[in-house]
């Protein structure tokens, strides 16, 4: 029986609610949530179309949805496509769609619709940063719901590319519009975007499994500046950051109102140089610049000792991965020496281009007091990340140096592209290459894998910095959190609130 006094008690809690702004309700509901970000997306919204990994951030699999899904352990499982099958040869890929599926603007999803964004993004006038891969494929729509993919360039991780941001579906009547209006067929849409500030999202109802979405609404915030984070951490206005400043944390653990979960990785932060540019066109100045440099305190220094060095452009957590760190390990004297055989005599004045985030500016001052004990004098420029993207990644090249994470698990290929920003040329290594990109045994694979890093070791086209750790800090209660990072992306589907 119920009592007077629990109905009496019950009707005041609901007048009370019923006085309190809508806001406070929703708040009490947690039907939102609140993320923040170092950088925000340039130049757009769309992944296929600019190179920075902070348009995925906010894209991939919110917006736009891939073929397949690469999830927090690296494993690969079908998102728009249900099943695939591969030929013995690995040079054959077939997808059965899921069927009935829509684009936000109710175009349907056929395996036309995936031809034609894979022919866009290998095409000429392509600006994906993988072009190159999907200028290697044939795209064939056997039916409405088969697509053929045929391949050039064997590569046993392809249902992996499958899954990253630049292989994004796109609809052909919103393509070109993506940047500032994105269409896809994700389980959210694009509700506002405050340049320099945040942009929000909103959960669609006509998702095909929306009921499974927890969060009706998520807002990404922008905040560059280290201390600027953990005030908004603080203070409750950012719910959670992925892959915040390092130099952050400390004060976080043990506070009972946060987690913090470090976060393996498949970067590569690396000192990059211009190697196009004199006397970095001579490998025994580069290599000089390798052995001037204390990987372990770059870490320390850098990334607040999250992070594990590295000496070739290929992270540990790779597979396949040799260790080549005492190829060019730190030796103050063998840097010098390597300088003078190369006929660098006098004070080496440089000019290192630093992007906004915190790993490039704490880093580039760490490297610069390193290098100045070999004769190298580093001048520090600080830019932002347009810059950066238009001047140093883009354009003209021009820069020295500069201090990137590159984030992309498979991207040796860089390596073979013509008129990369930092300027490698290596008939051998595109050869090595080729062979690589189109051996099917995996033995084989593995011996050419293990020779191309030892290549890149020993032409040292940039300085080997190290894998970076990610850290994430969030509030204590919000859950579905990635534990490893292989690609960058911000999950809404997997987040709700305990």
């Amino acid at each position: 029986m119920i009592q007077r006094r629990t109905v009496l008690s019950h009707t005041a809690s609901l007048a009370a609610l019923a006085t309190l702004p809508a806001g406070v309700l929703a708040q009490g509901r947690k039907d939102s949530i609140v993320l923040a970000m170092a950088l925000e997306p340039t130049p757009g919204l769309d992944p296929t179309g600019g190179a920075a990994s902070s348009i995925a951030e906010v894209t991939l699999y919110n917006i736009y949805e891939t073929l397949t899904k690469i999830n927090p352990d690296g494993s690969v499982t079908p998102l728009l496509a249900e099943s695939w099958e591969v030929s013995p040869d690995l040079t054959t890929y077939t997808f059965k769609l899921r069927k009935g599926i829509k684009f936000h603007n109710g175009e349907p999803l056929t395996a036309q619709t995936v031809k034609f964004a894979f022919d866009r993004a290998g095409g000429e006038k392509s600006t994906n940063k993988d072009k190159r891969t999907f200028a290697a494929l044939t795209t064939q729509a056997v039916d409405e719901s088969t697509v053929v993919i045929l391949t050039k360039e064997i590569d046993p991780d392809f249902p992996f590319l499958m899954g990253q941001a630049t292989a994004v579906i796109v609809e052909p009547k919103s393509a070109e519009s993506n940047m500032t209006k994105p269409v896809g067929t994700g389980p959210y849409t694009l509700e506002n975007w405050v340049k320099g500030s945040s942009i929000t999202l909103r959960k669609w109802p006509g998702y095909r499994n929306a009921a499974a979405i927890k969060l009706n609404r998520a807002t990404f915030r922008f905040i560059a500046d280290p201390a600027a984070q953990v005030a908004a951490l603080l203070a409750g206005d950012v719910d959670a950051f992925p892959r915040v400043t390092p130099r952050s944390v400390e004060q976080f653990k043990g506070n009972g109102r946060f987690q913090v979960v470090a976060s393996g990785s498949r970067a590569k932060t690396i000192l990059a140089i211009n190697n196009k540019r004199k006397p970095f066109d001579d490998v025994r100045v580069r290599r000089a610049i390798n052995m001037a440099i204390d990987r372990k305190a770059v870490i320390q220094g850098a990334g607040d000792g999250y992070g594990v060095p590295i000496g070739s452009y290929y992270p540990p957590s790779a597979p396949g991965y040799v260790d080549f760190n005492t190829a060019n390990a730190y030796n103050v004297d063998s840097a010098k020496a390597l300088l003078r055989e190369a006929g660098v005599t006098g004070p080496l004045e440089v000019t290192i281009t630093l992007p906004p985030p915190p790993y490039a500016r704490q880093g580039g001052e760490v490297v610069a007091s390193m290098l100045s004990k070999v004769g190298i004098t580093a001048k520090l420029q600080n830019v932002e990340w347009a810059q950066w993207l238009s001047n140093t990644y883009g354009g003209g090249h021009n820069y020295d140096m500069t201090i990137i994470s590159h984030v992309e698990p498979f991207d040796l290929g860089n390596f073979s592209r013509p008129g990369y920003y930092w300027g490698y040329e290596s008939p051998k290594f595109n050869e090595m290459y080729t062979k690589y990109k189109t051996t099917a045994n995996a033995a084989e694979r593995k011996k050419l894998l293990a020779d191309i890093q030892k290549l890149i070791s020993e032409d040292a086209p940039m300085a080997f910095l190290y894998q970076p750790q990610w850290v994430t800090v969030a509030n204590k209660n919000v859950k579905g959190l990635w534990r490893d990072m292989p690609i960058f992306v911000n999950d809404l589907s997997s987040l709700g609130w305990a």
